[in-house]
Order: C-alpha cells, then sequence, then structure tokens
C-alpha cells in the first residue's frame, strides 16, 4: 500500500489554481476531491497519473516509500477513452498489451459481467450508450493491479441504481489500494470515502464524514446529514465563484 502527500502551488500555465495546496492521502484509503467545476479536481489527477499537459505543482507530490508514481497509477479519465476501434474485451485488456503482456481475458469477460454487460463482449463503443462505456471504463481499471488509482467522475453517466451498485463494487474490488475519487456528487463522496476534501483557491479543506465503514448505507441519518452539509458547502462555494 502507498500513501500520497501532494503540497504547494497548481497552476494551468500561468494561470493559478490552488494556492497552499496541502494533500495527506493515507495507504490503503480512499480520499476524495469535491469542488466547483475548473477549480483543478482533474488537473491533480493529471499530476498523479503523471500525464502530460499545461499543469504544474510548485511544490511537492510524493509517496511514504519515496517510489516513483511511474508504473503505479491507474486512471479512469472523464470521458471514458475508450479505443473506438476495439471490442469489449480488447478495451478492458488494454494496459496489458501496451504493456506487452498476455491479457487476461477470462478475467476482462468476468468484470463486464460484474458491470452488467455480458453477452455484449464483441460489441465496439459506437454501439453502446453513455452509461455503458462508462462501465466499460470502470471494467478496464479494476482489472488493473496498481496499487494507487485514480478515478475522475467514474459514475457520472449512470443511473440512480447502477451508480450505487458500482460504487460498491469497485469499493470491494479496490480493497486495500490507494484510491483517489474526483466527484461532483456529496452523496458518492459520503459514502465511499475516508477522507474528503473541499477545494477552493486557498487550499483544501476538510470534509467531516460519518465515523462508519465504508461503502456507507445511503440510508442512514449519519450519511443523510452529512450528505446534506456537504451540498449545503457546495453551493455556497457555487455562489461565491458565481
Amino acid at each position: 500500500m502507498t500513501a500520497l502527500s501532494m503540497t504547494g502551488d497548481l497552476w494551468i500555465g500561468d494561470t493559478p489554481l490552488i494556492r497552499n495546496l496541502a494533500l495527506d492521502m493515507p495507504a490503503g484509503r480512499w480520499c476524495c476531491l469535491l469542488g466547483v467545476s475548473g477549480v483543478g479536481k482533474s488537473t491533480i489527477a493529471r499530476l498523479i497519473a503523471g500525464l502530460p499537459g499545461p499543469q504544474r505543482l510548485d511544490g511537492a507530490l510524493s509517496t511514504d516509500d519515496g517510489q516513483p508514481l511511474a508504473q503505479r497509477v491507474a486512471l479512469m479519465a472523464q470521458g471514458g477513452q475508450l479505443l473506438p476501434w476495439a471490442n469489449l474485451v480488447q478495451n478492458v485488456t488494454i494496459g496489458a498489451r501496451l504493456r506487452g503482456e498476455k491479457p487476461d481475458t477470462a478475467r476482462a469477460l468476468a468484470l463486464l459481467e460484474q458491470v452488467g454487460l455480458a453477452g455484449l463482449e464483441h460489441r465496439l463503443p459506437a454501439d453502446l450508450s453513455g452509461g455503458q462505456g462508462q462501465r466499460v471504463a470502470l471494467a478496464r481499471v479494476l482489472i488493473e493491479k496498481a496499487p494507487i488509482v485514480v478515478l475522475d467522475e467514474p459514475f457520472s453517466a449512470l443511473d440512480t441504481l447502477t451508480r450505487l451498485a458500482m460504487q460498491d463494487l469497485a469499493a470491494r474490488l479496490l480493497k486495500g489500494r490507494t484510491v483517489v475519487l474526483i466527484t461532483h456528487d456529496p452523496l458518492e463522496a459520503v459514502r465511499l470515502s475516508d477522507r474528503a476534501w473541499l477545494l477552493g483557491p486557498q487550499g483544501a479543506q476538510d470534509i467531516a464524514l460519518p465515523q462508519t465503514t465504508t461503502p456507507r448505507d445511503f440510508r442512514t441519518p449519519e450519511v443523510l446529514a452529512a450528505q446534506a452539509a456537504l451540498l449545503s458547502r457546495l453551493h455556497q462555494d457555487m455562489a461565491c465563484a458565481g
């Protein structure tokens, strides 16, 4: 298990996004980043994943074992980014094929069944709905064995009941990994997170979470109260940003 720490100022080119950022993401836990659109959540995801771009951190992004992040992060980016010419099994196993490894087709088929896409294995992404495509992208990250997983709006295209089921599946299959979840959904953050922060131009504020095991039952008074409090904070931030 690997813990992450990020401190400093976040920039896009010459534009500052977040000053005095301080995130301490414990090993083997789910950490959630929330905030208004454009605050820098996906930029943080790109930094952790080591993707090229105009983003930069004037500070430090480090692991508790001192080892580099390269080759140790699996990213589910917004939009899924499925290969249009590849069928679902080929999309799920693309990581192994890019690394020159033998694809685990049986595992890919099992994951496609778990995300509710059994029988669609040979379809192309163009034949899928948006929610189905997002579940393929989820299966693609779940098949990876990276100790650090970054999920950028992984359930945003799903209906409410499917979203809950996929949250529970991801929580079970990623247990023991260090997961960075980016979402706009207060209930999702409260259900899944061990730690959570509300991002703004002046840094990251801790979000109070129920002291219960994740994934939390969305029907309990503690979860509903935490969701309402978080929604109120997000609404206030959006009003201030507007």
